[in-house]
């Protein structure tokens, strides 16, 4: 944003006719978006079920330190997302997210090629960097082009279309499994199809939106301060949300774990894939409607349900003994996923003006992720030392913990949307 002019935020105009109802706050960018998602995750979630199991099986990695290599490659990506989120308030967003697809797409049927767990390491981190390059002005993109009132509904439609590829991922990679006689590196060489499709969505159809300003407004720019002030003006609401976000975090380790759990449950390979699959189905169906639902209800009560049922689902993969019961946690696992991974965008949305919000989606995307990696060293320890059972039994307890602290903070969520600044606005192109 241009030293001394103040962006505004949207009018939200009710709409009218069915189709306008159904599709208000959804534009082009929305989208152009969620299909560039689809195909990158369905690339993505072909790999994700297997490669835990293609790391400790294949490559010998002991479980410690696969667990490891997960966390690092999480959290180094989540360091990436502070420093692209500072980069989407002040430079195009379209590069850094024509980037960030890039790389991930190009390191991905590279694993293939592999022969130890430091090559999987290099490309697993490369992976996942491009995924904190793009995430954060991802995300600024979307909350700057949509209305308040709709958010909720953009990123949930945003999160249904990135898991609808991580529906036919899976399905994908059983298919291949079933025909190649358990060939992991066949998958992974698979995923450039998918991949190229995403990135050529991308280029040909995200247009870089236009800038609102007000001309009757000047103040410095939020770019023009010290570093400290820009970090304390986001705001005690947002810091509140993120440290909860983060102590959720610090529990949920990676679901390497539960796809390991699962096949040792089933003893069937190519059960993984099936399995994530429902979970990624019915995340994919409810991810729009909670949305929603959190545009009318609050943002609040629609996390402190998802993270209670989080600790639910932990509960039960920590007692689980039967091979059908992974199906029924997957399954609800989803509703977990659906209820907080595009409400929780909104909510930061919400709580920061307009030319900050890369930045805040920085922080809240790089301490939630940069907490993956104790999360996975201490999943993994307790695995190893205490077994399975206790590394579900701490999740689940952090889950808890983090819901009752984001019920008792409730109270000092406000949208800062709703008040609206009476000045004229100009347009100027980004």
């Amino acid at each position: 944003m241009e030293s001394g002019k103040v962006e505004t935020t949207e009018t939200t105009v009710a709409p009218r006719s069915l189709r306008e109802r159904l599709f208000a706050g959804l534009n082009r960018n929305v989208f152009v978006l969620g299909m560039v998602s689809l195909f990158t995750d369905i690339s993505s979630e072909m790999i994700v079920p297997l490669r835990i199991l293609f790391l400790v099986v294949v490559l010998n990695t002991p479980i410690v330190l696969a667990g490891l290599i997960e966390g690092i490659a999480e959290s180094t990506a989540s360091i990436v997302k502070i420093f692209s989120g500072r980069l989407a308030d002040n430079h195009q967003r379209k590069p850094l997210i024509l980037f960030g697809y890039s790389l991930s797409n190009a390191t991905k049927p590279l694993l293939s090629l592999v022969s130890s767990w430091p090559q999987a390491l290099g490309l697993i981190f490369l992976d996942r960097s491009g995924k904190g390059m793009r995430s954060s002005p991802r995300d600024a993109l979307i909350a700057d082009t949509v209305a308040p009132a709709y958010r909720g509904k953009a990123f949930g439609f945003h999160r249904g279309m990135d898991t609808l590829g991580g529906a036919v991922g899976p399905l994908l990679a059983a298919l291949i499994l079933g025909l190649n006689y358990q060939n992991v590196r066949l998958v992974f060489a698979w995923t450039v199809v998918p991949g190229i499709l995403s990135v050529l969505v991308l280029i040909f159809f995200l247009r870089e939106p236009r800038r609102e300003v007000s001309i009757a407004v000047v103040k410095p720019a939020a770019s023009t301060l010290p570093f400290w002030q820009r970090i304390v003006g986001l705001g005690a609401p947002f810091w509140i949300f993120t440290f909860i976000s983060t102590l959720f975090a610090l529990g949920n380790s990676s679901d390497a774990f539960i796809f390991l759990r699962t096949e040792g449950l089933m003893g069937l390979l190519e059960a993984v894939p099936l399995v994530y699959f429902g979970y990624n189905l019915v995340y994919a169906l409810l991810s729009t409607p909670l949305g929603i639902l959190s545009d009318h209800f609050g943002r609040t009560p629609v996390l402190v349900a998802g993270y209670i049922s989080f600790g639910l689902v932990y509960m039960g993969w920590a007692a689980a003994t039967e091979s059908w019961q992974p199906w029924a946690l997957f399954l609800l696992y989803g509703i977990y996923a659906a209820a907080t991974e595009g409400v929780g965008k909104a909510l930061v949305s919400d709580l920061i003006p307009k030319g900050q919000r890369g930045t805040a989606m920085g922080w809240f995307h790089g301490m939630t992720g940069f907490a993956a990696l104790p999360a996975n060293a201490i999943g993994g320890w307790l695995w190893f030392t205490y077994g399975p059972a206790a590394t579900f039994e701490f999740g689940a307890l952090i889950a808890f913990a983090a819901a009752l602290l984001l019920f008792l903070a409730s109270g000092r969520f406000q949208k800062v949307d709703m008040v609206k600044p009476d000045v004229v606005k100009a347009e100027i192109a980004a």
